[in-house]
Parts: structure tokens; C-alpha cells; sequence
């Protein structure tokens, strides 16, 4: 069942390699890894409510099989050293050997590792660049991220800047209701919360297009899911070279750019 659905359209495709790391493009729709049960969102209990569901970690393990000892939890998250949303795309390493997981875990640490994303937002986004400082929480009772009051707050650090605006009248190709702005942006997240962009641009009024838990259930693309894709990661090799990782954008996506294009 894992190979099938892999093969249905959510395989990782390996775009640079090196005996200590991967780099992969991951696509929507696949996990990086299980996800752990917590006080609010255990694990369904019985055999039959326990769907098989497909991990970036199922398919490494098969095909390199040397993470499996690597990383802080192997177990559940070998060779990981970072990671994406189920239904973000792009770019994601994965550590080969421990000496290099602790090299890539300190650069994380330290915020040495740039990470660029794109992201189109429901709006016209001004100033056309700029920092979102916002502490990120749980809200109490849910596993749900916010930036009002929750629980185990932290620091969240998000830079911005606008590529291009798309102004859409109203009853477009696209059956707008009404006339839509849309900005696409290049985000350079400085730290690493669970679904920080997402939060960050809902919580200034520009929510993602397709998130549909931190922004509106209003969907004139079609999308399956967020349009959000980690398009590199730079940063310093042990040896002192600088290295650049891209994925390039997902089809799914570059069909909305395309339909905001011709109807722009």
C-alpha cells in the first residue's frame, strides 16, 4: 500500500547528493515522519481506525538505509534534521551519517542556514518588505498554533519581501465573487516554529492562499492544499564552501501563477 501511494504522485525526488546528506524535493501531500501521539491528538486505538499513511522516513529507510541510526530520535525521525508540513512542498535535507547530523544541527541552532520560501497571500502586502515579530504558542486545549495567549510561547522571527502584486477584477476567470488582490512573496524564515509563515502572514491579515486552517476556506484555484513551497536552503560546508539547495516549484502551483498570469 506505501509503494502504491507513493507512486500515485507524492514520490521524493533526490536533487543533490553527497555522502553526508540529501537533499530532496519533497512533494505535498507526504509526511516527513509518523506523527506522535500527544494529550491532544492521540493515536487511534484498534486495528481497523489505523490507516497506513505514507512518510518521506518509509521511503528512506528503503532506499538509504544507512539513516537509520542517524539523528537525536532514529527511531521515528532518522537522518531528519528539519522539517515540512505534510502539504508544503520543496527543498529538505536529510542527514547521512551522525558527524554530519551534529555539523547541520548546530547550524540550525545558530540560524546559519538561510531558508528562502515563496507563498502566494490573499491581499496586497505593504510595506513590500519587512520583519513579522510575533511569539508563536499552542492554544490551550488544541494542538492549534497562535500568536494571542497559549501555552510554551516562543520566539518567531519571519522576513518578507513582495515579488509581485496580482490585481483581479471581479468575476474573473477565476469566478471571483468579487475583485481580489493577491501578493506572491519570498519568505526568509530566521527561526523554525511549527507552521510559522502560515501563522505570521495570517496574523498581519494576509493569509496564505489554500491554508484552510489559518486562512480562508475561499479557494478560486482549485488547490489541494497551501501554496507554500521551500524553494533552497544555503549555507557553509565543514570544508568552507558555500552551498545553494533548490527545488523548483510543484506543478500544482506553477498552474495557479499561470492562471493569475493570464488573467492579470
Amino acid at each position: 500500500m506505501l509503494s502504491k501511494q507513493i507512486s500515485n504522485g507524492v514520490k521524493p525526488e533526490v536533487i543533490y547528493k553527497t555522502p553526508d546528506f540529501l537533499a530532496i524535493n519533497k512533494p505535498a501531500g507526504l509526511l516527513v515522519h509518523p506523527i506522535k501521539p500527544t494529550t491532544y491528538n492521540p493515536m487511534p486505538t484498534g486495528r481497523q481506525e489505523q490507516p497506513i499513511t505514507p512518510t518521506l522516513t518509509d521511503w528512506l529507510l528503503k532506499h538509504y538505509p544507512e539513516v537509520k541510526k542517524v539523528g537525536d530520535e532514529p527511531a521515528t525521525r532518522p537522518g531528519i534534521i528539519h522539517r515540512l508540513d505534510k502539504d508544503t512542498s520543496g527543498v529538505i535535507m536529510v542527514c547521512r551519517n551522525q558527524k554530519f547530523f551534529n555539523y547541520a544541527k548546530k547550524l540550525f541552532q545558530e540560524r546559519k542556514i538561510k531558508k528562502t520560501y515563496l507563498a502566494l497571500v490573499w491581499g496586497e502586502v505593504k510595506p513590500k518588505s519587512g520583519i513579522i515579530k510575533k511569539t508563536i504558542s499552542i492554544k490551550h486545549g488544541t494542538i492549534k498554533r497562535t500568536t494571542w495567549s497559549g501555552r510554551d510561547e516562543k520566539e518567531a522571527i519571519t522576513e518578507y519581501k513582495v515579488l509581485e502584486y496580482f490585481k483581479l477584477p471581479r468575476l474573473s476567470a477565476l469566478n471571483l465573487q468579487k475583485s481580489a488582490i493577491f501578493s506572491l512573496l519570498k519568505i526568509m524564515p530566521k527561526t523554525g516554529r511549527t507552521h510559522q509563515i502560515r501563522i505570521h502572514l495570517a496574523s498581519i491579515g494576509h493569509p496564505i492562499v489554500g491554508d484552510a486552517t489559518y486562512g480562508k476556506k475561499e479557494n478560486p484555484f482549485g488547490l489541494k492544499r497551501q501554496f507554500l513551497h521551500a524553494e533552497s536552503l544555503e549555507f557553509t560546508l565543514p570544508e568552507g564552501s558555500r552551498i545553494k539547495l533548490e527545488a523548483d516549484l510543484s506543478e500544482d502551483l506553477k498552474d495557479v501563477l499561470n492562471q493569475l498570469q493570464n488573467t492579470n
